[in-house]
């Protein structure tokens, strides 16, 4: 047994030894070994060894972000740059006028904004804001292209434009749902601010169905926190995965920059105004001529409805469609073609809908009395933008 347990430690000793002598002079043998199985059940792994002139690094992680959402926009959103030569006073000449008025001659303008291709063809949608009374309208892309463009139409009553380029090989964007979007989604907002060239921007939709700040006639706001400034207006909000969602307008700001209150209209609306610009050049909308006013649980209790939703109408344009078909200051709407309008905004949206020279039913809530008239809808005057109200 002595002689057993001394030859197992001098076998030991020469072991050590030998890996000892191996592990300082040779001590790529041993990294060369693959230990894969090391007890039944449990395995090692293997990392690759780094190429030669490079170090090891850790392995590759998926990227993360809104890398393919950005690339895959970004290409589609245009600056869009204006000029105006200011118009010439006819009487500037006259010495009478020029003492009285002083040296009145224009001045050129000129402005930048955003825009978004939304077909091959070369439509881009904008906002109107960027594009009125401008002469000259000059399209610049993000791979250095320039092309001017022309106006198919606008529609200011909701701040769109659409302007046509004529290029090859244009990308144009896919159109997103903005009616499946919900607070808390993720979006981008991708335009030129101050004219110092594209820029993305990321945030959430911070609240849906924003109306009666006084920007549109009709407001149907997507908000967001996404930067937008000065420049972005035209440019585009797109969701998660790069589709359009709507065309960033507008943002509350008391320092001219962003606060994160940013509104943009929806890709929803949107498409249908650039439609029917493109399709008939102007935007044919419905109109019954009353002024309507949100109904309050004030209002209610004080005329003794028995209604607590509606919209209150306060006037009513003597021989109008409204008047004709029997609507009187006083009642309150409820429902347009079998829709239910609790406010305002809804009446305006519901009235617009309906197709010119076409009769309507609005259901109203006279006194105690519910009443369904019969109106026949007429087309929606084109107003100045300086004019607009929030008559329907």
């Amino acid at each position: 047994m002595r002689k057993t347990w001394l030859i197992f430690s001098q076998t030991v000793t020469v072991a050590v030894a030998v890996l000892f002598v191996v592990s300082t002079f040779k001590p790529q043998w041993i990294q060369a070994l693959s230990w894969r199985q090391v007890l039944p059940g449990a395995t090692v792994a293997v990392v690759p060894a780094a190429a030669p002139g490079r170090s090891a690094s850790a392995p590759a992680v998926p990227a993360q972000g809104f890398r393919d959402a950005a690339q895959r926009a970004a290409p589609t959103v245009v600056s869009v740059i204006t000029s105006n030569s200011a118009a010439r006073n006819p009487r500037r000449n006259d010495p009478w006028f020029r003492y009285f008025f002083g040296d009145q001659e224009g001045q050129p303008q000129a402005g930048v904004g955003s825009g978004v291709i939304v077909s091959p063809e070369g439509y881009v949608l904008t906002n109107n804001h960027v594009v009125d009374r401008m002469d000259d309208i000059e399209v610049m892309l993000t791979d250095g292209r320039k092309a001017s463009a022309k106006v198919i139409g606008t529609d200011p009553d909701t701040d769109l434009a659409v302007l046509k380029v004529d290029l090859d090989r244009l990308p144009s964007i896919a159109f997103g749902d903005s009616d499946a979007l919900q607070v808390g989604d993720a979006v981008l907002a991708i335009g030129n601010p101050f004219g110092v060239g594209q820029t993305v921007t990321a945030g959430i939709v911070s609240a849906l169905g924003r109306n009666q700040l006084g920007i549109n006639t009709f407001e149907n706001f997507i908000q967001t926190d996404a930067a937008i400034n000065p420049g972005n207006s035209g440019g585009a909000l797109v969701d998660a995965t790069g589709n359009l969602v709507g065309i960033n307008s507008a943002i509350y700001s008391r320092s001219g920059g962003s606060l994160g209150i940013g509104f943009a209209i929806p890709v929803s609306t949107a498409r249908q105004v650039m439609e029917s610009l493109i399709r008939d050049g102007q935007v044919t909308r419905g109109w019954i001529g009353v002024e309507p006013r949100d109904l309050t649980p004030e209002m209610a209790d004080t005329f003794n409805l028995p209604i607590k939703e509606g919209v209150l109408i306060t006037g009513v344009l003597h021989n109008g469609p409204a008047a004709q078909g029997g609507m009187r200051p006083g009642d309150v709407v409820v429902e347009v073609a079998r829709s239910k309008v609790a406010n305002t905004a809804q009446l305006l949206n519901a009235v617009a809908s309906l197709k010119p020279g076409e009769a309507a039913q609005l259901r109203v809530q006279r006194g105690g009395d519910m009443l369904t008239l019969n109106i026949v809808v007429a087309k929606r005057p084109r107003t100045p933008i300086q004019a607009r109200g929030q008559d329907e």
